[in-house]
């Protein structure tokens, strides 16, 4: 593989990352006015209404073959069925600045999930990484005192249990990439899969509770939750997954939180801590000593 050719996954992942890194700020700042189920079932099936036709104009199938069916719609579930509906709730109980830093976790269990599935050993550089970036994610939810705000420990958990859920739709989309079916293809027809099973219960929803109200920044967010996280942001990070490897590309979301720090920081008005700076540190040296070769 050429420098050229290694670098283009690097590239896309980290572009990736500045995208992802607005999903706790565009969460927080749709929960602040819309019920977080509405939120969360709405970001899915926006997206869906506009995946599933963008596929069909496209000419793009949907996936064939058992394997390739099962893996598509497993990552779907996952990552547009699974995450929003635990994420969007814990967001609501805790802090933006928390919800970035415990999602830059997740590297760690998509690496694992992928050494799992490949019966292969992590490289004790990875390993040893990846030990000092959950250090500092154990930092971060461990500490209870004053300076953590907002932040509730429920809230955190619930966003660990949705980081436990996505990983596992990243490897199951890499594998379907990595198989022939492209990554525009896995995550269009994830995300319609997805809509289709969460449309029926944002219908009973509504019809329940009526209106779900919210002013234009509420529901701006979810549009870019839908349209810009959801689609652009899986189809990019699936294709750099497939060719740069998944143990490799993986570990670079520890640098999600960066830019979800600056934007909570500047839109919401949060206040990083001596704690959350000390766990930030941890998280990046981690991702430094990973990358490592």
């Amino acid at each position: 593989m050429t420098a050229r050719a290694a670098a283009g996954p690097v590239l896309v992942a980290l572009a990736v990352m500045v995208v992802w890194g607005t999903t706790p700020v565009a969460t927080r700042l749709a929960v602040l006015e819309v019920d977080p189920f509405v939120v969360a079932l709405a970001r899915t099936v926006i997206g869906g209404a506009v995946a599933i036709p963008l596929a069909l104009l496209m000419g793009i199938r949907p996936p064939r073959g058992r394997r390739t069916i099962t893996l598509v719609l497993l990552a779907g579930f996952s990552g547009f069925v699974g995450f929003p509906l635990l994420y969007n709730v814990g967001q609501q109980m805790t802090s933006a600045l928390h919800g970035s830093l415990i999602l830059a976790g997740m590297p760690v269990l998509t690496g694992l999930y992928a050494a799992l599935a490949d019966r292969a050993r992590p490289k004790r550089r990875w390993l040893a990484g990846c030990a000092v970036a959950v250090a500092g994610e154990a930092l971060l939810i461990g500490a209870r005192g004053p300076d953590a705000g907002s932040a509730s420990l429920i809230g955190d958990l619930i966003i660990v249990a949705s980081a436990l859920i996505v990983p596992v739709g990243y490897v199951l989309g890499a594998r379907a990439t990595q198989s022939g079916f492209s990554s525009l293809g896995t995550t269009l027809w994830g995300l319609g899969a997805g809509a289709l099973v969460l449309a029926p219960a944002l219908a009973i929803k509504l019809a329940v509770s009526g209106p779900p109200g919210g002013g234009m920044a509420a529901w701006g967010a979810t549009v870019w939750l839908a349209i810009v996280t959801s689609i652009l942001g899986y189809i990019g990070w699936y294709w750099a997954l497939a060719r740069g490897g998944i143990q490799r590309i993986a570990v670079m979301q520890f640098l999600q939180p960066v830019s979800g720090l600056v934007l909570a920081i500047l839109l919401l008005g949060e206040q990083p801590s001596l704690t959350l700076a000390a766990a930030a540190a941890l998280i990046i040296g981690g991702i430094v000593i990973a990358q490592r070769r």
